[in-house]
């Protein structure tokens, strides 16, 4: 039997399947009505937390939100035995779901987890009702001077708040000494996970692309979301998606880069409640 316990704001539960032991699993769960699961990005010091923080307590006067740390990321465990690939992440989630048992359910994504929005909507369209990919991989999707800066990271916090500066926000103010600080905090306490999935050749963190075939195959209804300024995936992506989806419409914010939900949270959070709603 699962125990989920209370910890902080979040809950922890033991997701089985992916490794010799379980994986302890840390997620925030608040709201009620029909579930959205919030997928967070590859960033260093990400996690749920950190991610949707602007977003969790509009979703949640609507739906019951659920943001969960990736294997690897945040507050969840890091197991030694663990191979780190895009089908690990998305069946570590569609683990957490079995054990939440949640048959059903909308995915908010941003970066990999728009990815992994995808991936599970491919291969698991049953599960999926409605996703919103935001600032996510897709076709044409190159490596970007901003993703190199995330992939050869080094933890301090001068380094965190360049990263955060130069390739995140479009508006310095976001970048407050306090984000720095628990982004730095975090990125160093998973670096060696985060490093390993990306540099190490036993791990497949780098292997995120989908074909034209795959993507028309999806029919989840679907909304694309992107920054004009995005330098980590370009927005242009999101123009070759829509092409190629079955069921999507597209926003682009302007003023905007990889953080469309903390730069223009308000108007985040409004167009997704909506969409989700429909």
């Amino acid at each position: 039997m699962t125990t989920t316990t209370e910890i902080a704001q979040g809950r922890r539960v033991s997701v089985p399947g992916l490794t010799a032991e379980p994986i302890d699993t840390f997620y925030l769960d608040t709201g009620s009505g029909d579930p959205v699961v919030l997928l967070h990005g590859s960033g260093p010091g990400v996690s749920g937390t950190a991610n949707w923080k602007h977003t969790i307590p509009s979703l949640a006067e609507h739906f019951r939100v659920i943001a969960p740390d990736t294997v690897g990321y945040g507050a969840t465990s890091r197991p030694a035995d663990i191979v780190y690939s895009l089908r690990t992440w998305s069946d570590h989630i569609l683990g957490l779901l079995d054990v939440l048992e949640l048959d059903r359910v909308s995915l908010v994504g941003n970066s990999l987890g728009g990815r992994m929005a995808l991936d599970l909507a491919e291969r698991h369209p049953d599960r999926i009702s409605r996703m919103v990919l935001m600032g996510s991989p897709g076709v044409g999707m190159t490596v970007t001077e901003g993703l190199k800066a995330l992939r050869t990271y080094e933890p301090s916090l001068e380094n965190m708040r360049a990263l955060l500066l130069d390739y995140f926000a479009v508006d310095p103010a976001i970048i407050t000494d306090e984000l720095v600080r628990i982004r730095y905090e975090a990125s160093r306490d998973t670096f060696d996970a985060y490093r390993a999935m990306f540099d190490d050749p036993r791990h497949k963190g780098n292997e995120l692309g989908i074909t034209e075939d795959q993507v028309r195959s999806i029919r989840t209804p679907s909304l694309l979301v992107h920054g004009r300024e995005d330098k980590v995936v370009p927005p242009e992506v999101s123009w070759t998606m829509l092409r190629l989806l079955q069921n999507a419409d597209l926003h682009v914010f302007a003023r905007c880069g990889h953080w469309t939900q903390i730069e223009r949270a308000a108007e985040f959070n409004e167009l997704v409640v909506d969409f989700l709603s429909a």
